[in-house]
C-alpha cells in the first residue's frame, strides 16, 4: 500500500505479469474495480437526484469526477491505514473530489450494494471475453475438422490401440466440448449472474424506505439497476447469494476441463511412442536446459496446469456459499479476491494457449500410417470373424480362432517386426477354407472400419459450429477478433 506500482524486489503473483491478457488484468486492476465502484455510485446518485434526493449542482460535482482517471489510488490507501476499511476510504477519496455532492455519496447504501454489483458487472464483461476466447478456440477447431475429417488414425482406449478413427472425428470431440461450454457460458451469465440490486444493510431496502417510502425505494433500485444494465435478485441478504460465485466458478472449471483433456490428449500423441502430433515449436525454443534434444510440450503442459488450477477453485466458493452465516459474515471476502480473478486470469491463459496449439498443430501423417500399419489390423478380427460365421461357422470357436493367433501377432509387433496377423489367417487352415488372402486382407484394412465418422464431422459442423460461429462472429472487431 506504500506505492502504486510494485518492482522485482517484492513478491508478484504470475497473473500480475506471466498468465492472462492485460484486457483481463485491466478488468480486474484495482483501478479498474475502484472504477466500477465509482460508476455504481454514480448511477445511484443519478437515481437519488430524479428523487429529490440530491441536488442537480451535487450530481454534477460527483459525475465530473467517477471516471478512471479520478480514481486516487494513494489517496485511498492513505485513508484506509487509518480506517480499516476499503470501499470507504475510496467512498471519502470520491467524496473529497465531488466537492459538495461528495456529501449525499452512498445515500442509503451499504458497501455490498456497491461492491456486488460493481463484481457482477465485472464477472461479466470477463465472461465476455472468455467467450471471445472460447468462439476463437472453436473456429480454430473447425479448420482441423474439416482438414482431417477423412484422415484415418488409430484410436485408443485405457492407452491401448482399440479401433481405427480419423483425425478429424478425434477433433470434432474437443470442438464438442467447446460447443457445451458456450452454452453453459451463456446460461450462467443470462440466468444466474445477477447483481444485488440497491437493497441496504441486511437486503430489507429499509434505508431507502426511510428516505423515499417503499414504492420509490423500489423505483430507484429499478432506475439504478437499468442504468447498469443489470439483472438483480429480488431478495438478498447484505450480499447477493453466494451461490452465485460457486456457479460462476464450476462453470469456468468445467472450460478448464476441455482445455485439460485436449492438452493432456497432445502430449500423449507427442510421446514419440505415438508420436503422430505435437504443439508448435518455435526455431530457437528450448526444450531442456541438460538434453539439448528434447522437444517437450511444455505449452500444453502448460494449460494443463493452469487448468489445474482453476479447478481448485469451486470448492473455495462451496465454502463461502456455505459458510456465510444468516445475513452475512466477512469470511469470504479475502478469498473472493483471490479465487475469482486468478480463476478468469488463468482461463484466458489457457484459451489463448489452446487456440495457438490447435492452429499451430503439427501432425505427422508418416506416423500416423506406422501405427496403422502395426495396430490397425487387429481391428478388423471382427469383421473376419463375421464373415465366417455368415458362411456357417461357430461363432465362438471362431472366436477364440482369431484370439490365439491374435495374440501371436501382437507379441511379433512387440518385438518390433511387422504385423503378422493378415499372414497368419490366410495360413490357418480354417480361416483359408473359406476366405482368400485378398479378403482377409480387405477385411483387416483399417480403412473400412472407421464407421460414419467423417460424415458426422461434417454434420456436427453444418448443425453445431456454424450456427454458433454465424452468431457471434456478427460482432467482429479487430482482426477478426470477436468482441463483446
Amino acid at each position: 500500500m506504500k506505492e502504486d506500482s510494485f518492482g522485482y524486489d517484492t513478491y508478484l503473483s504470475p497473473f500480475t505479469w506471466r498468465y492472462g491478457s492485460k484486457e483481463m488484468r485491466n478488468l480486474f486492476s484495482e483501478k479498474g474495480r475502484r472504477a466500477m465502484w465509482r460508476t455504481v455510485w454514480l448511477e445511484l446518485a443519478k437515481a437519488e437526484e430524479k428523487s429529490g434526493l440530491i441536488s442537480k449542482q451535487e450530481l454534477e460535482g460527483i459525475a465530473s469526477k467517477a471516471g478512471e482517471k479520478d480514481v486516487d489510488i494513494a489517496r485511498a490507501h492513505e485513508l484506509e491505514k487509518k480506517i480499516r476499511h476499503d470501499l470507504m476510504a475510496e467512498l471519502r477519496t470520491f467524496a473529497e473530489q465531488a466537492g459538495k455532492g461528495g456529501g449525499k455519496l452512498h445515500l442509503g447504501a451499504t458497501s455490498m450494494d456497491i461492491e456486488d454489483n460493481a463484481d457482477a458487472l465485472i464477472f461479466r464483461k470477463a465472461l465476455g471475453l472468455i467467450l471471445t476466447r472460447l468462439v476463437n478456440c472453436l473456429e480454430a477447431s473447425k479448420e482441423k475438422i474439416a482438414k482431417y475429417e477423412k484422415t484415418i488414425c488409430m484410436a485408443w482406449t485405457h492407452l491401448q490401440p482399440a479401433e481405427p478413427t480419423t483425425l478429424g472425428y478425434r477433433f470434432a470431440n474437443y470442438a464438442q466440448d467447446l460447443v457445451v461450454d458456450i452454452e453453459l457460458l451463456e446460461t450462467v451469465r443470462d440466468n444466474f449472474l445477477k447483481g444485488k440490486g440497491m437493497k441496504g444493510a441486511v437486503g430489507s431496502s429499509a434505508s431507502f424506505e426511510k428516505l423515499l417510502g417503499k414504492d420509490k425505494a423500489r423505483l430507484l433500485e429499478e432506475r439504478v439497476m437499468q442504468a447498469l444494465g443489470l439483472d438483480f435478485f429480488e431478495v438478498s441478504t447484505q450480499t447477493y447469494p453466494r451461490k452465485v460465485d460457486y456457479i460462476l466458478l464450476s462453470c469456468l472449471t468445467s472450460i478448464a476441463a476441455s482445455c485439460h483433456k485436449f492438452g493432456l490428449d497432445l502430449r500423449v500423441l507427442q510421446s514419440p511412442t505415438i508420436g503422430e502430433m505435437s504443439e508448435p515449436m518455435e526455431e530457437f525454443q528450448v526444450g531442456s536446459s541438460a538434453m539439448p534434444f528434447k522437444r517437450n510440450p511444455v505449452t500444453a503442459e502448460r494449460m494443463c496446469s493452469l487448468a489445474r488450477l482453476v479447478s481448485a477453485f469451486p470448492p473455495v466458493a462451496f465454502a463461502n456459499a456455505a459458510n456465510n452465516i444468516l445475513e452475512r459474515t466477512l469470511d469470504d471476502s479475502a478469498s473472493r479476491r483471490v479465487a475469482i480473478p486468478e480463476a478468469f486470469l488463468a482461463l484466458d491463459e489457457c484459451l489463448m494457449i489452446y487456440e495457438r496449439l490447435m492452429r499451430g498443430l503439427r501432425v505427422y501423417p508418416a506416423m500416423i500410417e506406422k501405427n496403422l500399419e502395426k495396430f490397425g489390423p487387429f481391428a478388423g478380427t471382427e469383421a473376419v470373424m463375421m464373415k465366417l460365421v455368415e458362411k456357417g461357422g461357430d461363432r465362438q470357436a471362431i472366436h477364440e480362432l482369431i484370439r490365439v493367433d491374435s495374440f501371436k501377432a501382437w507379441e511379433e509387433v512387440m518385438k518390433g517386426l511387422p504385423n503378422p496377423l493378415s499372414k497368419m489367417l490366410s495360413e490357418n487352415k480354417q480361416v483359408s477354407a473359406e476366405l482368400k488372402p485378398a479378403e482377409i486382407n480387405r477385411l483387416l484394412d483399417p480403412s473400412h472400419h472407421t464407421g460414419d465418422a467423417a460424415e458426422r464431422c461434417r454434420i456436427f459442423v453444418k448443425e453445431a459450429i456454424n450456427p454458433l460461429l454465424s452468431t457471434h462472429r456478427k460482432r467482429v472487431g479487430i482482426k477478426g477478433k470477436v468482441e463483446y
